[in-house]
């Protein structure tokens, strides 16, 4: 499997397409997760901007576009070139840095976090290893049955996965070990990517990059972030 060298975006750029049939975005939203030191979400940020209003902040939008199908269903995930590009073309000139995009994140979406949740007896790492953690990225919206074909592709999935999974992969990197299945959850929150990890000395900028790589791949592919929890 080959991890994007590029590291995750710090900022999640979306596009918010007209409820009419307009393929034209009329409004880009920006987010930012805060996480724990293990990237456990805590809470998330966002801005959204308008040609009539400009840029204004509202957590109920990011509860909203997560929670209301019809909502979601207008929401796009893009990349920033993306959304710099919509941008201009509304009318807003050049799209602010992500510095300066920060400074509008004015109402913050609290994530209640929690202490890892055991499903069953701890398991201990395997001889070489000193730490295994499993996180679960839940995601909402659908994905077609070409995306999961390409996903698979793109992790070289070799059906190893656990029961219920539709496509996984394994990848070594910076003195961690990592397997993976996505797998549907629920009929609200479309996909869960549930990843393992094990973890040598040194191994927490591995674990970063990593789920940040997995989780924007997802987000090429359509799906909308929803959190970031652990199970163990």
């Amino acid at each position: 499997m080959i991890i994007d060298p590029r590291p995750g975006r710090a900022l999640d750029y979306h596009l918010v397409l007209p409820a009419s049939d307009g393929h034209d975005g009329e409004s880009v939203l920006v987010e930012e997760f805060t996480r724990q030191d293990d990237l456990c979400a805590t809470g998330l940020h966002s801005a959204s901007w308008t040609p009539s209003d400009g840029w204004w902040s509202s957590a109920s939008l990011s509860r909203g576009l997560r929670a209301d199908p019809a909502v979601l269903a207008r929401v796009v995930p893009v990349g920033r070139a993306e959304a710099a590009d919509a941008y201009r073309r509304l009318g807003g000139g050049d799209l602010p840095s992500e510095v300066v995009l920060r400074t509008y994140f004015r109402d913050h979406q609290p994530i209640a976090a929690a202490t890892p949740l055991r499903l069953g007896p701890t398991q201990p790492p395997p001889e070489g290893f000193h730490e295994r953690r499993v996180y679960r990225v839940l995601f909402a919206k659908d994905l077609r049955a070409e995306q999961v074909t390409a996903l698979r592709s793109r992790w070289r999935t070799t059906g190893g996965g656990t029961a219920g999974s539709v496509a996984d992969g394994r990848h070594d990197s910076g003195g961690a070990r990592f397997t993976w299945d996505l797998r549907r959850v629920s009929h609200t929150l479309a996909w869960g990517l549930d990843v393992t990890v094990l973890m040598r000395e040194g191994g927490a900028p591995a674990v970063r990059e990593t789920l940040m790589n997995l989780t924007n791949l997802l987000r090429q592919q359509g799906l909308i972030t929803v959190t970031t929890e652990r199970f163990a």
